[in-house]
């Protein structure tokens, strides 16, 4: 065994493999477009969830409670993908399947915690909009600025640790059958399944995990939007119903692309045995589509965001253009030839000073 490295005690044989190779597809022609058209979504993850974050970054009118947690959940979703598809790409277009102990464990765990930073944060977008719509009248005195970053801070805690574990449980195991990992990237469930020695300690913890960041939240989300509906149906003018309802489509939407495939998956992988293959397919799309749509959605979707950003083009037109006409003040006072704020008949052109009131 050329890859593996042992450390004997007195009664057994400890076995850690010094690589695992990541199979990946079997017998799938031409799968390399499939990762082709990875890469293609993790492009388009990158510029739409970067677009989203620099534009809560800039306008002031998004620096509200709500927004903290929109760009948390920015953030998760270009981590989690950038964590995932740049190192399937590399091991499956390039051909290197080969992946050390320790950057396995490392890519397992920033995969799994960015992952459920993701539930978490809808979780806490459903807290925003039960207390606005439940609560209107109370809504910024609990849910202040200083509150959600005092809840984002407590979801990375707890995600970190609960990952952390999840990780680490794995050091407990011997590898001395196979390091052949099923899958397409150093996903929990293959790896552990391939211990020689117990790892029951390690299925039960993948079970708690699951509950917590998955289930969990999502518990508790339907739990929020049946008090949202109950709210919802004491309001006696339908406007102001429709207008109510309209604030939480965009996230709903967010949940539904999330929660939906993952659900899915594991509920077939209990009613039947899923082929390698279509395991990986129903993975991989659950775990790189809903941060490619995120983005889409809140920009589509909602109308802050869109009027923020028409804000946003038309101060960055109103700065150019200023910055062009000083420029144009500076030559004319130079006298230089290249003067190009002289038109054809050597006429200066006059400039009239802008009044920008910026909000």
């Amino acid at each position: 065994m050329t890859y593996m490295q042992s450390d004997s005690t007195a009664n057994a044989t400890f076995v850690r493999p010094g690589i695992f190779l990541i199979n990946g597809f079997s017998n799938i022609p031409h799968a390399k477009y499939y990762y082709v058209f990875l890469c293609v979504v993790y492009a388009v993850t990158v510029f739409g969830n970067s677009f989203i974050m620099c534009t809560i970054y800039l306008a002031r009118s998004l620096h509200t409670a709500k927004y903290i947690c929109v760009f948390n959940l920015a953030l998760s979703d270009l981590c989690g993908s950038s964590a995932l598809i740049p190192k399937l790409i590399d091991m499956f277009l390039f051909e290197h399947q080969e992946i050390s102990y320790e950057a396995c464990l490392a890519n397992m765990f920033f995969v799994f915690h960015f992952m459920n930073l993701q539930s978490l944060t809808l979780l806490a977008l459903s807290y925003d909009r039960l207390i606005a719509i439940c609560f209107p009248l109370r809504y910024h005195a609990i849910v202040t600025n200083t509150t959600m970053f005092l809840i984002t801070g407590v979801m990375w805690i707890f995600s970190v640790s609960i990952i952390a574990v999840l990780v680490g449980l794995v050091n407990r195991l011997s590898f001395c059958r196979s390091n052949v990992v099923n899958s397409y990237f150093c996903d929990h469930g293959p790896i552990f399944r391939l211990a020689c020695n117990d790892n029951s300690i390690n299925n039960i913890m993948t079970q708690i995990c699951f509950g917590l960041l998955i289930c969990m939240p999502l518990l508790l989300i339907i739990i929020s939007y049946f008090s949202i509906a109950v709210a919802l149906l004491k309001i006696a003018h339908g406007g102001d119903r429709m207008k109510a309802m309209k604030t939480c489509i965009s996230h709903l939407m967010l949940v539904a692309v999330f929660y939906l495939p993952i659900l899915g998956v594991n509920i077939a992988a209990l009613m039947t045995s899923l082929h390698p293959n279509a395991r990986i397919i129903n993975n991989s799309l659950s775990q790189t589509i809903p941060p490619m749509l995120n983005p889409i959605i809140y920009t589509l979707k909602t109308e802050e965001v869109k009027q923020s950003i028409k804000e946003l083009y038309k101060r960055s037109k109103v700065n150019s253009t200023t910055e062009r006409n000083m420029k144009c003040r500076r030559r004319k006072l130079n006298l230089t030839p290249s003067d190009h704020c002289v038109n054809k008949k050597k006429q200066v052109v006059h400039f009239v000073p802008l009044n920008i009131a910026v909000s």
